[in-house]
């Protein structure tokens, strides 16, 4: 019979979830070895000071993720571990030209992720089938309950589950403008957008932005100059320049929308990362905007999902049918998966661990970067790097070519006037803290004008 009982800290999971993740680390630690017996269900409960139904629900979690078996009359055993073969061809570092997020590396969050997928694989056969456009409804269940922890409490029939922000856009955009047709956005913009507009033969009209983004006063000269068919914000750690618009300029540029009956379309990528966020502007402005909740940033790009909010019923079926016509439906995979993740608190755990990760990172840029001035947050992925005088942003990537970080000059994000000598870099992605740190250094050596380098 086995000694071991779980030390359970104060995380604020689920008790279940905690002993779960305690027999994990256990095994990890070595403390629990293949083939040992784990102390019987009422025995520990007993001696945590548990019910009988927290440690039950405890031991299916942990079988669930593959930790341990029970048989009968026998009890129950941490359980072999399956071999798995990796494919070095997927264990690329990624597109460093994205701004990717942290990887998780702690096993026991990684067990979790890994858990979760083995749960969607039972019905895997149910879930290769064509399905709905946006999402089922247990999964837009889960997308509320999401949404929900950004304050937004939207009717059931207007949210949907599509198929990745991108897409999304595209959607959207197809449904509100035709060919000619005139969007304003922040000067300095996500890439994403410029690509998209331009496919479907929209106009971009950069508006100025001071320390708080764009100002209503230029929000309500440019509708009334241009009479645009929509306004795209990136309101919370804006890509790229990191900035977040506070409380009271969303207020405001909310009272011009609705004053003007403006469409908005509000790409909420990074809201779910830090902590405390002021309220989205589809709070605000309900009735007008298109809210997308992606979850590339905080959860996986992989997902290709994205939470969305249409400013009414109508608006959402017929974002339906758009989906239906560019995207067919989200990947019925990656949404189970995604469902699966929230239900079980995984996906907290995965944000938790980004906010945390995002933050570390952000404080060895300043380290390493003392004395050059750029933008940040403290939990976003990259920093937007003003270069110094006679120092051109060209020459920059080419000093740094073949590392990992991803520089990304200010021309992808302009949209109007010549770019600035800017970088975004990028700070997440697989690339350890150690090597972040090294290769950030580097950098400091590549942003010295030539004739200070040795």
């Amino acid at each position: 019979m086995m000694d071991w009982v779980p030390q359970l800290e104060d995380t604020g999971k689920p008790r279940y979830l905690a002993i779960a993740d305690a027999i994990a680390q256990g095994i990890q630690q070595g403390l629990l070895r293949i083939g040992d017996r784990l102390p019987p269900q009422r025995r520990l409960a007993a001696h945590l000071g548990l019910d009988f139904t927290t440690v039950s629900r405890a031991y299916a979690e942990a079988q669930a993720r593959g930790l341990i078996a029970g048989h009968v009359g026998r009890g129950t055993f941490v359980a072999p571990r399956p071999a798995t073969t990796e494919d070095p061809e997927r264990r690329r570092a990624g597109d460093l030209s994205m701004n990717l997020p942290p990887e998780p590396t702690d096993p026991v969050l990684l067990g979790r992720m890994q858990a979760g997928l083995g749960m969607v694989s039972a019905n895997l056969v149910d879930l290769l089938r064509y399905q709905s456009p946006i999402g089922a409804e247990r999964d837009r269940i889960a997308a509320a309950g999401w949404l929900g922890q950004r304050g937004l409490t939207p009717a059931p029939e207007r949210i949907a589950v599509t198929p990745g922000a991108h897409a999304t856009m595209a959607a959207i955009l197809s449904i509100v403008t035709s060919p000619g047709d005139r969007i304003l956005c922040e000067r300095l913009t996500y890439p994403g957008i410029r690509n998209i507009a331009a496919r479907f033969g929209v106009t971009l009209i950069g508006l100025e932005m001071d320390a708080q983004g764009i100002t209503p006063e230029a929000l309500r000269a440019a509708i009334a100059r241009h009479q645009p068919k929509a306004l795209y914000l990136n309101p919370t750690l804006q890509n790229p320049t990191t900035l977040t618009i506070p409380a009271g300029r969303r207020q405001a540029l909310a009272e011009v929308l609705n004053d003007t009956g403006l469409t908005l379309i509000e790409d909420d990528a990074y809201g779910f990362i830090p902590a405390k966020t002021p309220a989205p502007l589809a709070q605000l402005a309900p009735d007008l905007t298109w809210h997308i909740g992606g979850l590339a940033k905080c959860l996986g790009a992989g997902l290709r999902l994205a939470f969305t909010v249409a400013p009414s019923p109508r608006g959402a079926i017929r974002l339906s049918q758009a989906i239906r016509a560019l995207s067919v439906m989200p990947s019925p995979l990656s949404t189970a998966l995604t469902t699966q993740w929230i239900e079980d608190g995984t996906a907290d755990a995965i944000r938790r661990f980004i906010r945390l990760e995002s933050a570390a990172r952000q404080a060895i840029a300043q380290e390493t970067l003392e004395g050059f001035r750029f933008e940040a947050a403290e939990n976003a992925f990259n920093i937007w790097l003003t270069l110094p005088e006679g120092v051109g942003r060209a020459d920059v990537v080419v000093k740094m070519a073949g590392r990992s970080l991803g520089l990304i000059p200010s021309d992808a994000f302009t949209v109007d006037g010549p770019p600035q000598e800017r970088l975004r870099v990028c700070l997440g992605g697989r690339i350890g803290r150690e090597e972040l740190r090294e290769t950030l250094l580097l950098l400091h050596q590549a942003l010295l004008p030539s004739e200070f380098m040795g």
